[in-house]
């Protein structure tokens, strides 16, 4: 394991064992989960510690995973039972999809525990899970620079009240366009993210999937393309990616400001990028560090005037 000092950001989330079937492929047992996609994603930027849960079927392939990129597996627990495991569908525009199959398994039970080397973390990310984590994360954690949350239309539905505490204690909240409707009841996004950032963040994200994102901040507007990517081979995790290297560029950085973060979401859309290039995790297993240099280079281009 690695010093307390060393884990400048500390990652909670799902970590899953996916069956994903595209038009193209289908594969089976995927190493995936919210925290698994981030983690990999922050890694290029510096040491990332990882809090989720695994059952007795994980077995030293997937854990070799987390080895290859150099992730913290202190708050890593692993108790009897199976993994949470996804299945789903992708349509032929590999941006809808069905989900098939959902099976907690040890997930359902989960309670994130923050090791006592992470809990003077200076950037914190609370993956896609219950509000009520989210919180217990939160009430462990002393003094972080930065927080930025995660949530979906589920938590909405579900644990409104729950959330609402949740964006009012962090300083960042991720979500995607029609999640935005949803929380805010209102359609256009520049009225959601004002309303979200009244509720407490100073940031707001809004994902547009192959669209891009959009920051708003006390400094304005950004507005994030997407890299136009080739050839998408399994769009899944690509958000987790996304918020994953944005937060770990932040975290290499050691500072918040509107310059860094606008630079920060672009490299988190570089890596999701080449992240949908395969299935799991495979291209981000060889990815470079020059990769996304290069790449980054190629987007920046794209945006000039």
């Amino acid at each position: 394991m690695s010093k307390a000092e060393d884990v400048g950001l500390v990652i909670v989330g799902s970590i899953g064992l996916d069956t994903i079937e595209t038009p193209f492929e289908k594969r089976e047992s995927l190493l995936g989960g919210s925290v698994s996609y981030a983690c990999a994603a922050a890694s290029f930027f510096g040491k990332v510690g990882m809090v989720g849960v695994v059952g007795t079927d994980f077995n030293d392939e997937y854990m070799a995973v987390y080895n290859r990129f150099g992730i913290d597996l202190a708050g890593l627990q692993q108790v009897e039972g199976e993994t949470f495991r996804w299945s789903g569908v992708y349509d032929a525009d590999m941006i809808n999809r069905e989900t098939l199959a959902t099976d907690l398994n040890v997930f359902e039970h989960f309670m994130p525990i923050m090791p006592e080397s992470y809990r003077s973390a200076r950037y914190i990310l609370l993956g896609n899970i219950a509000p009520e984590l989210q919180l217990h994360v939160l009430g462990q954690v002393v003094s972080p620079e930065f927080v930025a949350a995660d949530t979906m239309d589920l938590w909405i539905h579900i644990a409104r009240e729950k959330l609402v505490e949740v964006i009012g204690r962090v300083d960042m909240l991720t979500l995607n366009d029609s999640e935005a409707r949803l929380l805010t009841n209102q359609y256009n996004l520049r009225s959601c993210a004002e309303t979200i950032r009244q509720m407490g963040p100073r940031y707001v994200v809004i994902k547009k999937g192959e669209h891009g994102a959009m920051l708003f901040g006390p400094d304005g507007l950004f507005l994030v393309p997407a890299y136009p990517v080739a050839a998408v081979t399994d769009p899944t995790g690509a958000g987790d990616t996304f918020a994953g290297a944005m937060m770990g560029y932040l975290a290499q950085q050691g500072n918040v400001s509107d310059s860094t973060l606008r630079t920060a979401l672009l490299h988190g859309a570089v890596v999701a990028s080449h992240g949908v290039e395969a299935f799991s995790l495979d291209r981000l297993v060889t990815l470079s560090p020059s990769d996304i240099a290069a790449r980054l280079v190629e987007l920046q281009a794209m945006m000039a005037v």
